[in-house]
């Protein structure tokens, strides 16, 4: 006999884990937490996916589903019974503390609960549900524990189920059309027994003491363990009298968490599940007046129903907040002594070997108006290429002088750009200790860098030995977001309702592309950041460089819709999808017009005209010989790895190592991002998919290649940003700033993008200056030419024709920059061609032609070959008088 005997027959996998862990109640509470958790499981996977059809939250895990809003909306009457389940169930999976018998008595009065509401509510067969509480403990303790032989073939039987398991997922794509079928008649069933059903809907839920359980679960999570009577139930006096309410004037304070002082940091003042937890504020405030009268401490008030929570330190002037679960005791109590030490921002000194521009120094003070008055969240709009970073920094730097934090989570999408960060935060500020939770080992620090799914790994599953979490609602002071846009919220949102702290966005994209979600998230008007340094205006004071836009018609196919056309609520859900990735659905027109690109971008005629257009067209250093760092934007892996192949057949000459893919397939992906940040050092050309569009510092990239569609505003100027950068000396050390300093960037765009965005193409791209082994050839052909065979000069024409034809016979002659010349390359590779007498004109037109070709002949010393140029015109000009 079993309490789940009404779900034998209809569910019978549901039944099975159901009565293991009601067999186990008194034998094994561990293993009962373990079947109350899988069964709690099963149920969430029934109702997410087969009945309301929610589409997956950031991932797929029980926390995740079950903390869904939609899902909470649709399950709030048994929501918190289900945490309850999960948490416990959790400790037990993981042996984080040992359960008690009576724990696991209530972990299955719960279970009961859950099953019997999602029979009577969703299930096709209402009528079983049985009515009012009945729960039977005395089944219970009839129910014998399985005999060893029993648990091995129990074990047997859940590995053969994990095994069928896994061929079903494997098989699931076939038969993905008849389950889509098999959940429509299973929706229609459940609609047609909800609509047959009278019974009355009574179970008793127990709302009291379910609160209370998740209340002193969320509390052991934070570390308090509730094991003294003045705990709970504290008694005040000196409440008001109130006739038929309280005529004795004595209270009792739900919960009260102590100091090691033995003063009170804070209390808890608990609500029903249906209340709003904000309907305890006064009496809270009430209980906190007495305390404070009484200790000469006022605590800080959490108000809670046990689903949400609120903190208020009306102390310190903040208002009530919502707040994903308490404080532990060391972060309660910096909270309490910062109500004396905290100094104002306001004028605050801020170090300016770090962030000294005037731009910077104006956000910071910005940001620390609006942290003083109050506001937790502040927004800084800065054009890529400002120093986001190193303001951050600063900023942070004053914020710990100030009292205000202690420690910081920085937050970024890749582990490069944590990295990064690391780098810029150890540099800056050496004294204070980081941690990047990404790679290192130190587990310590104030300044704690992280990418946004290792964090939301560490937040459920890092746990102290007594199942205390290490990274609760209070550990961060102050949280830092990389790159913030919608995206980022979408995916881990959850992440930035957990902690409490200040948050701080930073963000490239322009002011009014930025969407309405991402204003109210931290509490702004549309269109006002914090602060806002925009492009254009870091172009005029000189901080940054701008574009010079070059748009090519290669045949691609055009979609014909222009961003610019669609409302703000089209723009925000165009922003969402993930364009730049391939999908397997068959979904017209976009996967159409996708698959036609694509096989475009795939034909190697294609790629061979981009490329020639850019080693043609390129800014170019080294005194013109070598092609300046350029990032080329590909539109996956594929197509990263055929650009590469192109580029090698194309260009053999220069050793495989001049262009390289550098994406998060690649291996030793973090040495060629180093290597390309290198000047002087190949790859020279970084052929990327989505791992170099943002937060990669190379002020040197003079050349951007847009090979792909980009639809998301946020991206496009993301990846525009990678070549604003100044880089003073780029071109050369004359000591001319003119000549030898960057004052633009190249944006090669085979793809349409900058029609999309509607940004004003420069006309086609201007000739490069003469490189100086075009130059050189020029100078020697001439020579040549001037020098009759046979006189007095022979040697210095016979060394000049030597080299030009060593010059022309390395120009690979089926590049396709090199195949209309190939006539003249098979002419002039001879030597007999140069030694023969040419006239000047003649020579000329074959400098013309070939002098800016590719060609094995390299000499990477420019000194020398400037020198070598000096002396060449010197010789010309001496025979011209």
């Amino acid at each position: 006999m079993s309490n789940f005997g009404f779900i034998r027959d209809e569910w019978p996998e549901l039944y099975e884990a159901c009565q293991r862990a009601e067999s186990y109640v008194l034998s094994d509470a561990q293993a009962a937490g373990k079947y109350a958790r899988s069964a709690v499981e099963a149920v969430v996977e029934y109702l997410f996916v087969e009945v309301f059809g929610l589409p997956e939250p950031y991932r797929s895990d029980l926390n995740a589903r079950m903390n869904d809003n939609q899902f909470k909306l649709r399950t709030s009457v048994v929501n918190a019974k289900m945490n309850i389940i999960r948490r416990v169930g959790n400790d037990a999976v993981h042996e984080k503390r040992k359960l008690s018998s009576r724990e696991a008595l209530e972990l299955l009065r719960h279970l009961f609960d859950v099953v019997v509401w999602t029979v009577k509510h969703y299930s096709t067969f209402p009528e079983a549900a049985p009515l009012g509480s009945r729960f039977d403990v005395e089944i219970v303790k009839r129910r014998a524990p399985l005999t060893a032989e029993q648990q091995i073939a129990l074990a047997k039987r859940i590995k053969a189920d994990q095994e069928a398991a896994e061929r079903a997922l494997a098989e699931r794509d076939a038969t993905l059309a008849e389950r889509d079928a098999e959940i429509a008649r299973l929706r229609q069933q459940i609609a047609a027994a909800q609509a047959a059903d009278t019974t009355a809907d009574s179970p008793d839920y127990r709302e009291d003491d379910t609160r209370r359980q998740l209340i002193d679960l969320l509390l052991h999570e934070a570390g308090w363990p509730l094991d003294q009577p003045r705990d709970r139930e504290y008694r005040v006096e000196g409440m008001p009298v109130i006739p038929g309410v309280n005529e004795s004037g004595v209270g009792y304070v739900d919960y009260v968490l102590w100091g090691a002082d033995g003063l009170p940091l804070a209390l808890v003042e608990a609500k029903r599940t249906i209340k709003d937890p904000a309907a305890g504020g006064p009496q809270a405030k009430l209980y906190a007046d007495r305390l404070e009268a009484v200790t000469g401490r006022r605590p800080v008030i959490f108000l809670s129903n046990g689903d949400r929570h609120q903190i208020w330190d009306d102390a310190a002037g903040y208002p009530p907040r919502a707040v994903a679960g308490f404080y532990t005791r060391d972060e309660l109590e910096l909270m309490v002594r910062r109500r004396a030490l905290r100094r104002p921002l306001t004028a605050a000194p801020v170090d300016t070997a770090i962030a000294g521009r005037p731009y910077q120094l104006r956000a910071i003070a910005k940001v620390g108006e609006h942290f003083d008055a109050l506001q937790r969240r502040a927004l800084l709009v800065m054009a890529t290429g400002t120093g986001k970073t190193r303001t951050t920094v600063a900023l942070v730097k004053q914020l710990m002088a100030q009292g205000w934090v202690k420690r910081v989570l920085f937050l970024a999408d890749r582990t490069a750009l944590v990295s990064q960060a690391g780098r810029a935060f150890s540099e800056h500020l050496p004294d204070v200790a980081t941690a990047n939770l990404t790679s290192d080992r130190v587990t310590k620090g104030r300044v704690y860098l992280s990418t946004y799914p290792t964090m939301m790994n560490l937040v459920e599953g890092d746990r102290g030995p007594r199942g205390e979490r290490r990274f609760g609602p209070g550990f961060f002071d102050l949280i830092v977001i990389d790159e913030a846009h919608r995206s980022v919220y979408q995916k881990y949102g959850a992440l930035f309702d957990w902690f409490d702290g200040l948050l701080l966005g930073l963000t490239a994209t322009p002011v009014d592309d930025i969407a309405r979600s991402t204003y109210r998230l931290f509490g702004l008007e549309p269109g006002v950041p914090t602060d806002s340094y925009p492009l254009d205006e870091a172009i005029a004071d000189g901080y940054l460089v701008g574009p010079e836009g070059y748009s090519y018609d290669l045949g691609f196919h055009r979609r014909g819709v222009r961003y610019d056309d669609l409302s703000e609520e089209e723009r925000e859900e165009w922003d969402t999808l993930d364009w730049d990735e391939e999908s397997d659905h068959d979904d017209p027109p976009i996967e159409v017009e996708a698959a036609r690109v694509f096989r475009t971008l795939f034909n190697a005629d294609t790629v061979d005209k981009a490329l020639a257009e850019l080693m043609t067209h390129g800014h170019r250093v080294a005194g013109g010989d070598r092609l300046g760092k350029t990032i080329v934007f590909a539109k996956n892996q594929r197509h990263a790895d055929f650009i590469k192949e192109r580029f090698d057949a194309q260009y053999p000459h220069l050793g495989g190592d001049f262009a390289q893919v550098i994406t998060h397939a690649s291996s030793y992906a973090q040495r060629l991002i180093d290597d390309f940040s290198q000047p002087a050092k190949a790859p020279h050309i970084a052929i990327s998919v989505d791992m170099l569009d943002t937060g990669i510092d190379v002020p040197e990239v003079l050349n951007l290649v847009l090979f792909k569609e980009v639809h998301s505003k946020t991206k496009f100027w993301q990846m525009i940003g990678r070549g604003t950068r100044l880089a003073p000396g780029v071109f050369g050390d004359t000591g001319d700033p003119s000549t030898d300093d960057k004052s633009g960037f190249r944006v090669f765009d085979f793809c349409g993008n900058l029609d999309f965005f509607r940004m004003e193409p420069a006309d086609r791209a201007a000739s490069v200056p003469a490189s100086l082994g075009s130059r050189l050839f020029a100078t020697r052909a001439a020579l040549v030419s001037r020098i009759a065979p046979g006189t007095d000069d022979a040697e210095a024409r016979a060394s000049a024709a030597a080299w030009l034809s060593e010059f022309v016979a390395g120009i690979p002659a089926e590049s396709f920059v090199a195949r209309p010349h190939r006539e003249l390359i098979e002419r002039y590779r001879d030597i007999a061609a140069w030694q023969a007498p040419i006239g000047a004109v003649e020579a000329g037109d074959v400098a013309a032609a070939l002098g800016g070709m590719p060609t094995a002949v390299a000499d990477d010393d420019e000194q020398a070959k400037r020198f070598d140029l000096l002396l060449l015109r010197r010789e010309l000009g001496v025979m011209s008088r």
